[in-house]
């Protein structure tokens, strides 16, 4: 059998990589559709109502999908408090980004919440024992002057809205953080299983006290379909992306869901940042995409690639 020629290995790497962002696209893109459909359904059904219709639907396609093959490998976990942590962290993240999309608009929210890379950065010392580096902490602070001029007097963003959505950037950074803790103990499809049964157990215990009397119409149950779909699709294609790219690559992409959410925002619902919000915007993607090539180039400093 005859080896492949550099140039022909070349294509095929360049071809995986390709692969593993267009992936990552559509992982991101099922991501700020699934938030369009709740930031719609919250407008109708209260917000723990939503968030419930999204995690009972992930984990019924989840059962539906995974359990004939077997449940023992979704159950088992090395660290499994650890793992419940991770999910209850995931849980918070989801009902508060809820709330901030029930009183702000779309790109705004997921502005916000992409601060949650710096706070990973900046917590991964005490947590991880990574030094952030001085090029770490500028980033900090252009991510933090980038939500002020979000949150500037006269932006008429609601201040109950960006309290939510800092505090689902701070649950989110304690999830990103555990993720990485357990990546090398535990599998991918176990740690997305548990977030999935812990998020449908609390609000599916909650439902007594928050369900709804009026009846969704056919659309309104689409949707609630369509927006749990989404969340377990866009893991799905996102846990995908990095079987064909590595991880260097992709942290980047992840900002690609800004524009997503602006664009959806836009159609959907019609709503555009004025010129100082978007500049904030595109600082925080800017300290965001600061962390994320410092932490490529560490890497592959380290691996000597």
């Amino acid at each position: 059998m005859s080896e492949l020629s550099p140039g022909a290995s070349r294509s095929s790497a360049n071809s995986q990589l390709l692969k593993g962002v267009l992936f990552a696209a559509i992982g991101l893109l099922l991501f700020a559709g699934m938030d369009s459909i709740t930031k719609y359904l919250t407008h109708h059904y209260n917000v723990p109502f939503v968030v419930a219709w999204r995690y009972l639907v992930h984990f019924g396609l989840m059962v539906l999908i995974l359990a004939p093959k077997g449940s023992a490998p979704l159950l088992h976990a090395n660290r499994r408090g650890l793992v419940i942590v991770r999910s209850f962290a995931l849980v918070v993240s989801s009902i508060s980004v809820g709330m901030a999309l029930h009183r702000m608009p779309q790109a705004d929210t997921t502005a916000i919440t992409f601060l949650a890379p710096m706070l990973v950065a900046l917590l991964a010392f005490p947590v991880l024992g990574e030094r952030i580096g001085l090029l770490g902490w500028a980033a900090a602070l252009m991510g933090f002057c980038g939500v002020l001029l979000l949150a500037r007097p006269g932006s008429g963003l609601d201040g109950v809205g960006i309290f939510f959505a800092l505090l689902a950037a701070a649950a989110n950074a304690v999830y990103q953080l555990l993720s990485r803790l357990l990546a090398t103990t535990e599998k991918a499809v176990s740690m997305l299983f548990y977030t999935a049964l812990v998020g449908s157990l609390v609000f599916g215990l909650a439902l007594p006290w928050t369900w709804e009397s009026d009846v969704p119409s056919m659309l309104e149950y689409v949707l609630f379909v369509a927006m749990g779909a989404a969340g377990g699709l866009g893991h799905y294609f996102f846990t995908l992306a990095y079987r064909y790219a590595p991880a260097s690559v992709l942290g980047p992409i992840i900002y690609l869901q800004l524009l997503w959410a602006a664009l959806l925002g836009w159609l959907v619902f019609g709503t555009t940042p004025d010129h100082l919000s978007s500049i904030g915007m595109l600082i925080i993607a800017a300290s965001g995409l600061m962390i994320a090539l410092k932490s490529s180039a560490k890497r592959k400093a380290g691996t000597g690639d």
